[in-house]
């Protein structure tokens, strides 16, 4: 299927994006990239704590949470370019140098990372796969990735509007004896005024509008 005009248009801007990192499929599987070990020396140009967002879609928390913490250094990650494209170019217009994108498969990320390199994850609403449990990015196929890159004691968030998915994860963090620092089943009105929780993406948003709790 021929792409949109909008959608050509979107990925020819971001060939000109500064803050948005492309590889091919073949630099991606089973390679290690140059940035691999290197973004704050040779991406950011400093030595600020990374903090990941998968699957980050238009780039929401990835932005918000660049804006509120200058002190560290963010990078939404999704394989949907036009997504991106709303964050990259919002980071760009606004002057917010510490967020930036990587368009890669999640499966891939630890042909960009290395072990002790990431603060902490943000998995903001991803696809709950309720028929292929493998391929959800709690799974532990997935945490394992996640436990080799992170540091000591990182923090992996996970905002969710599916039940199934919610406790998932928890009953896999629970045999697996994961500490899980803070959880519920109804965000907005267990802590409503938490501000990095509160921070509301595209798809949160439509999930609340249909009168969904936020797990």
């Amino acid at each position: 299927m021929p792409l949109s005009k909008g959608k050509l248009k979107k990925f020819e801007e971001m060939l000109t994006f500064t803050n948005v990192v492309q590889p091919t499929f073949e630099e991606a599987i089973g390679k290690n990239h140059p940035l691999k070990g290197n973004w704050n020396r040779d991406f950011f140009k400093n030595n600020k704590p990374l903090v990941l967002e998968l699957g980050c879609g238009k780039g929401e928390y990835t932005v918000e949470l660049a804006r509120k913490y200058p002190e560290n250094n963010f990078i939404g990650i999704d394989i949907k370019g036009a997504r991106i494209w709303r964050g990259a170019k919002t980071a760009k217009e606004q002057g917010i140098n510490n967020a930036a994108f990587l368009r890669t498969r999640i499966d891939f990320i630890e042909s960009f990372f290395i072990r002790d390199e990431i603060e902490a994850i943000w998995i903001t609403f991803p696809d709950p796969q309720l028929k292929k449990p493998l391929k959800r990015l709690t799974s532990s196929r997935f945490l394992n990735r996640y436990r080799n890159l992170l540091i000591n004691n990182g923090l992996i968030h996970l905002k969710t509007d599916n039940p199934e998915l919610f406790h998932y994860t928890r009953s896999l963090a629970l045999y697996n004896n994961l500490t899980i620092e803070y959880q519920t089943e109804d965000l907005y009105n267990d802590n409503p005024s938490d501000a990095d929780l509160g921070i509301k993406t595209f798809y949160e948003q439509m999930w609340l509008q249909k009168g969904f709790n936020i797990h």
